[in-house]
């Protein structure tokens, strides 16, 4: 598994996931909601320090070097 993302997107991939695993997520009442919003948050994260983004794959994008 190579990386895949580059500096600014890993940083804003934290960023993200930063805001939305914190008090300062969203919150809506239906339930299935907020645990989407936790999903892609924690994906988020994992993405900011692997470095690698499983649909930069699949579409062949490479941005590892912006």
């Amino acid at each position: 598994m190579t990386q895949n993302l580059g500096r600014v997107d890993r940083i804003l991939r934290f960023a993200l996931a930063f805001w939305w695993l914190g008090p300062w997520a969203p919150y809506y009442d239906a339930g299935w909601a907020n645990l989407l919003i936790a999903i892609v948050g924690w994906i988020a994260l994992v993405e900011s320090f692997w470095g690698w983004c499983w649909l930069h794959t699949l579409f062949h994008i490479d941005n590892k070097n912006q």
